[in-house]
């Protein structure tokens, strides 16, 4: 996967499937980007600021992204 940075969030493009997506918004592209450097999606959610309130929409953004193959689960250590 390759983001590249855009003035509304990032582009995400997987070089595996050839698909394209929208990162809407720039905190959305900091999760993205720290998902590697914690043990759980709800601590980077966390780690990144992301409030209570706006988790629901960060959940579905990583399972939409998730469901087209843009992240894949963490491989066990």
């Amino acid at each position: 996967m390759a983001l590249r940075p855009e003035p509304f969030g990032a582009l995400v493009y997987s070089f595996s499937t050839r698909k394209l997506s929208f990162l809407k918004s720039k905190q959305l592209v900091a999760v993205v980007e720290a998902l590697a450097d914690h043990p759980t999606a709800a601590a980077t959610l966390t780690a990144c600021g992301v409030t209570e309130a706006q988790r629901p929409a960060y959940v579905k953004a990583l399972a939409d992204l998730a469901r087209s193959q843009m992240i894949t689960p963490r491989e066990p250590a």
